[in-house]
Parts: structure tokens; sequence; C-alpha cells
């Protein structure tokens, strides 16, 4: 009975380090790629690019060779993309720009109208609560013209604030946030309102520092999300020196592969920082965990 269950336990360790390592290996390659010259990345990926270019008379033969150690490491990605390049470095504090407002307003909002939603109760709470619910599920794709016509009437468009305002209400974080602080035990408010505490101070005191967990996550995946956007700039914002870095990388110069790869590893660089932050957060978070600590 030991021998099968010591058997089971090693198959699935196994398969766990199978798709851990399928997960990590696009990232990996992408960070040891970036410290190649572009003569090392044409040799080993040049037939898969020229076939990206659109060139039909390449096909990627057996010639195509995965390498995770560089033969020659090499700075020479990174300092046209940090020093002779500075268009990059625009185009990164450009994704800055438009994300971290985007975070902080839709946390902001989230918060609050989750509380409403929370302590609210009136007949049409349940009606507005699936109204959220039926634009979360819509895909962003469904909205960009309706952003994009609403926009154009108040004359925003082909500025930040057409992503940003948009961005603010999303009701993702309503949903996610308005389950959470359900789950905060009326007796603690309760007692909050005998000692005299009016609706600001409990959601203060003790809602918001409840839900801090569920605040890290919402915060981590807004970010991550807003991070990766390409429809939204593309449609929204029409002046290329606006646009974040998340454009560039989705077309790839096939000449310029090795930046790709430079400017893709120090685009990742901000997500993984504040995922090792907030992990265990993320985690509890989303498990619904922990809502109340004594």
């Amino acid at each position: 009975m030991r021998k099968n269950y010591y058997l089971g336990r090693g198959l699935l360790t196994l398969v766990a380090v199978f798709f851990a390592f399928a997960f990590l290996m696009p990232t990996v390659l992408t960070i040891s790629n970036s410290f190649m010259t572009q003569s090392e990345i044409s040799a080993n990926y040049g037939t898969v690019f020229s076939n990206a270019a659109g060139n039909t008379n390449t096909y990627i033969s057996d010639t195509v060779n995965l390498k995770f150690i560089p033969d020659k490491v090499s700075l020479s990605q990174y300092i046209t993309v940090l020093i002779k390049s500075p268009d990059y470095l625009l185009k990164f504090w450009n994704s800055v720009i438009l994300v971290v407002p985007i975070v902080l307003l839709q946390v902001g909002v989230a918060s609050i109208t989750a509380y409403s939603f929370t302590r609210w109760r009136g007949k049409l709470r349940s009606f507005l609560f699936f109204f959220y619910v039926i634009l979360m599920l819509m895909p962003y794709q469904v909205t960009l013209v309706p952003n994009y016509l609403v926009s154009d009437w108040l004359g925003i468009l082909n500025t930040r604030w057409a992503i940003i305002f948009p961005g603010m209400f999303a009701p993702f974080s309503v949903f996610l946030l308005t389950k959470f602080m359900r789950r905060i035990p009326a007796s603690l408010i309760e007692a909050a309102k005998l000692d005299g505490s009016s609706e600001w101070q409990i959601f203060k005191d003790i809602c918001l520092p409840q839900c801090r967990s569920a605040l890290y996550s919402i915060a981590i995946l807004v970010f991550i999300d807003y991070w990766n956007m390409v429809e939204q700039p593309l449609v929204l914002l029409q002046d290329a020196e606006k646009q974040p870095l998340s454009v560039y990388l989705s077309t790839i110069n096939a000449n310029e592969v090795g930046l790709a790869f430079a400017i893709a590893t120090i685009y990742m660089v901000p997500c993984l920082l504040l995922f090792l932050h907030g992990e265990d957060y993320l985690v509890e978070g989303i498990a619904h965990q922990g809502s109340v600590k004594g």
C-alpha cells in the first residue's frame, strides 16, 4: 500500500516538473537569448523569423536550435535598448504612465463600489450586481468600438485618458472585491456601529484592512492585464509616440529579434517583481481564505 502511495506521489511530481519546465521554458529562453549577439540569434532561429517576416520560400528545418546558454555573452542588445535608442525606454514609460493610474483608480473605485454593494440593502442591488457580472463576462473587444465612439464624443481620443477612463471602471475588480467583503462577519460592523463609527470609518478601518489580500490580488491581476494590452492603444491611441511598449512587442521586426528579446526581458521585470512581492496575498485573495484575522 505504501509502495503504491510513493509511486503515485513520484508520478505526480514528474508531471508537475514537466509542466513547470514547459511553462518556464519560454521565459528562460527569452532571458538567455537576450544576451546573444544578433548573428548568433540569426544562426539559431533565422529560418523561424524569416517565415514570420512573410518569406514563403524559407521553411523551418532541423537547423533551428533552441539554446539556453549563449556561445558568447553580449550586452549589445541592452546597450542599444537602454542607451543608444531612447525610444524604447520612452515606450516603456508610456506603459508605466498608462497602467499605474489604471491600477490605482480601479482599486479605489472598486473598493467604494464593493462596499456599497455589501452594505446596501435596496431592491435594485441584486439587479445592479447582476448587471456588473454581465459586463465582466463581455470581452473588451466587444466594448472597444463603443469606447472609441465615447472617447471621440468626449474629445479625449488619442490621449491617455481614452485608455485610463474605461480601465478605472472595469467590473471585474468590483465583482471580486464584493464577494470578499461579504465574508466579513456582520458582528464586526455592528460592533463598530455601536461604538459610534461612521460608514466612512467602517469602510476605512474595518473593511479595507480585512480585504488586504483581495486588494493585492486585484492590483496584481489588473496590472498584468493592462501591462500586456495591445488592442486598446492601437485603436484609441493613434499617435505612435504615446503607445506603450506592448504594441512594439506585438510587431516584431525580423531584423530586430535580438532587441525584442532584450526589450521583452526588461518588460517582464515589473510583473515579476510585483508578483514576487505579493505572491502570498495573491494566493490568499484568490482562494478567499483568511478574510478575518484575529
